[in-house]
């Protein structure tokens, strides 16, 4: 459910984010509201849509909680997660050539 909330720096509406995702409007918009209520995610109005976008803050203090607190720095794990990249890949294609969602 991330993925194209980061990918859509602007945000998306809830119908955009479950047409991508390939799952009823209502199944997201109820995760999508567990999310905000988690101050992970933001929402605004645009019109007559709700825009939902990520909290890069909160989000950066969640995988710092996660690396640090919860993992208690086990340097194998950092190690393994900064040698992959994984986490920090500013690509949003796809091998296939379309947009990650």
């Amino acid at each position: 459910m991330f993925r194209p909330l980061v990918a859509g720096h602007d945000g998306l509406a809830a119908g955009v984010i479950a047409e991508r995702m390939g799952v009823s409007p209502t199944n997201v918009s109820f995760h999508l509201k567990e999310l905000e209520r988690s101050g992970l995610i933001m929402q605004r109005r645009e019109s007559r849509s709700i825009i939902y976008s990520a909290s890069y803050e909160a989000l950066a203090d969640l995988v710092n909680f996660l690396m640090d607190d919860c993992c208690s720095g086990h340097p194998a794990i950092r190690e393994n997660v900064e040698r992959s990249g994984a986490c920090c890949s500013t690509d949003t294609t796809s091998p296939e050539g379309s947009v990650v969602a």
